[in-house]
């Protein structure tokens, strides 16, 4: 069992690496810059680094922490490694609440809070309560009557996407085109970004906090009730955190897929499944992942940028065919 004292060194050292990482990241692009430019605030070097690459590289950390988190909670709640935010169509409630919004001709915003962004997250929640009402209308609120829903939900919504994509106008198709794909900017609004790293926060809080409860439920729900952890309390409350999570993430940068499912496992076959230090370690390496990614969806093509979705799609696809073929039978225990 690790002490408190060995997580705690292991953060440091992933905050550590982390930080390397978004530096070395925000170093390379079209226009190399100088550390020493940087550091001496010299024209241009300085200017894109504050003000356009750092900007976009925290984001690409967030929405990465965000991602990796949520989706290593789905995966030990819903008893499935396949389990991840855009599998469960979470992302895909957020697609259609930002289409619905251009397709309104909505412009207004709250301050600097964008209609876009409103309804990407009103729309990601309101898929999760989807979601659970229709596993529990057929009577499958379990794992797998969860997945089911979630796959049910994706593909009617990614149904309604493409429907209303071939309505829209070409501007309206442009403006949304980017985000539909995953797409990080240096310019988000700064309300967005306090809204949003509020929601992720009280979530990330959350699920650290039921860590250890989550530890004893992925042994099963038989060990777990005789341990005396509640899986139907636990499993809610620990589905909402997780929904929030996700929810901040795709409100910011669109559909990105796969970090969810990538990150977890590779952490776990790393770290361990004890979640107060799969959690942790899941939104720093989730972090660099994404990093990593956009900074090679901007150097990729020279004199264009690749949505980031793009890139964690094409590492994600043989990953998850991977995991179909090793995964023969259940790792997570029974149903709840």
């Amino acid at each position: 069992m690790i002490t408190s004292r060995q997580l705690l060194k292991e953060i440091g050292f992933g905050v550590g690496g982390l930080a390397a990482v978004v530096l070395l990241c925000a170093l390379i692009g079209s226009e190399p810059l100088s550390l020493e430019g940087i550091v001496k605030g010299r024209q241009p070097d300085a200017q894109i680094f504050f003000q356009v690459r750092l900007p976009r590289l925290m984001l690409a950390v967030l929405v990465g922490a965000a991602l990796a988190s949520s989706g290593a909670v789905f995966q030990v709640l819903l008893r499935n490694p396949l389990a991840e935010p855009y599998i469960l169509g979470i992302s895909s409630g957020a697609g259609l609440g930002v289409m619905l919004a251009v397709l309104a001709g909505f412009q207004w915003s709250w301050g600097d809070l964008s209609a876009q962004s409103l309804f990407a997250f009103i729309g990601a929640l309101a898929t999760t309560a989807l979601v659970w009402w229709i596993s529990g209308f057929t009577g499958r609120t379990g794992g797998p009557g969860m997945i089911l829903a979630g796959v049910v939900v994706n593909v009617f919504f990614s149904a309604v996407i493409m429907l209303l994509t071939a309505l829209a106008k070409a501007g309206q198709i442009q403006t949304t085109l980017f985000w539909l794909m995953g797409f990080l900017s240096s310019y988000t609004e700064m309300k967005i970004w306090v809204v949003s790293v509020f929601l992720a926060g009280a979530g990330f809080g959350i699920l650290l906090w039921l860590s250890p409860q989550l530890n004893i439920l992925s042994l099963g729900t038989a060990q777990a009730r005789s341990l005396g952890v509640v899986p139907e309390r636990l499993f809610p409350i620990a589905f909402i955190a997780a929904s929030l999570l996700t929810s901040a993430a795709v409100s910011l940068s669109g559909l990105i897929g796969f970090v969810g499912l990538i990150v977890p496992h590779s952490v776990r076959l790393i770290f361990g499944p004890d979640h107060r230090r799969l959690l942790p370690m899941c939104a720093l390496f989730g972090a660099m992942f994404l990093a990593i990614a956009d900074t090679i969806a901007r150097i990729l093509i020279s004199q264009a940028q690749l949505p980031v979705g793009v890139i964690t799609a094409l590492a994600g696809g043989p990953f998850f065919l991977l995991l179909m073929i090793r995964q023969s039978k259940p790792v997570y225990g029974g149903g709840l």
